[in-house]
């Protein structure tokens, strides 16, 4: 990190200098490229443009899941599960970052055009700089967060089926794309358990907290369909469902006109002010 040293009369406060000097120390600087010292060659036989935009999907249901499950900071009913959501909005975070450093790799073409002279890392780029119709997640993961109970239920369904799907990704024939499913299972494994031990434990506790968990539930399911049919993920969901006595719930799907729903913009437009602020800033 390059140390700003402030001369007297440089500046009329110590806070104007934060984002004149060409080093931009005020949000970090020298982060290493997530896919250093990787062959990002695309393997014969894939289509660059699909891997891209495949990875762009999957990259994109990680990031903005991640940042809604941040908000709860500070938020959670007690520390350990203030922490654990913590961490596993870190987990998807990284996730994110690889997979869209990927789909950057692949396809250059997806990373949007930033000013001239912008530092901007592409999968920063991809993240900060599209706007919310260039986004590929499922609505699922956009939707405001609810209680505990619905946020539990939304970490359980997205856990399980991203789960199932990354074990069968970590055979991917694109070496970069395995190695990022066969990093996830261990991350999502641990995501799955921590909301399935909290399902049946809200299943079993008050009338209250059943309440609050089955519609939830019943909330989370009506977008389940999003993530497609998984026989595995569903086997794995109707065994939890079942020892918490729950029953699954009887809800027309829901179906978003466009791909989003009015909250993508809303906190994307949060998510990335900073960046469009100082899109000559790194951090």
């Amino acid at each position: 990190m390059t140390i700003h040293t402030h001369q007297p009369g440089e500046h009329e406060s110590a806070y104007d200098g934060l984002l004149v000097n060409d080093a931009h120390w005020a949000f970090g600087t020298d982060f290493e490229d997530p896919l250093a010292g990787v062959d990002t060659t695309v393997p014969d036989g894939i289509d660059a443009a699909e891997l891209a935009s495949y990875c762009l999907a999957l990259g994109d249901d990680a990031l903005v899941l991640s940042h809604r499950l941040s908000e709860w900071c500070s938020r959670a009913p007690d520390l350990e599960e203030d922490i654990a959501l913590a961490n596993i909005a870190l987990d998807l975070l990284g996730q994110a970052r690889l997979l869209l450093a990927r789909a950057a790799a692949a396809d250059p073409s997806v990373v949007p055009t930033l000013p001239e002279g912008s530092p901007v890392p592409p999968e920063d780029a991809l993240a900060f700089f599209r706007d919310d119709r260039a986004f590929r997640n499922v609505p699922l993961v956009e939707l405001p967060n609810g209680d505990f109970a619905e946020t539990v239920c939304r970490v359980l369904v997205f856990a399980t089926h991203r789960l199932a799907l990354f074990e069968r990704l970590a055979a991917h024939p694109d070496a970069v794309l395995s190695a990022v499913a066969a990093k996830g299972v261990k991350e999502l494994t641990y995501h799955r358990d921590f909301a399935g031990r909290w399902f049946v434990v809200l299943a079993g506790g008050t009338e209250e907290s059943r309440r609050r968990l089955e519609a939830g539930l019943a909330r989370v399911w009506a977008h389940r369909h999003e993530l497609g049919v998984d026989a595995e993920a569903d086997g794995v969901l109707a065994h939890v469902l079942a020892t918490a006595g729950v029953a699954e719930p009887d809800v027309r799907p829901v179906v978003t006109d466009g791909g989003h729903t009015e909250h993508l913009g809303r906190m994307l437009a949060e998510m990335q002010s900073v960046a469009r602020a100082h899109p000559r800033g790194l951090w």
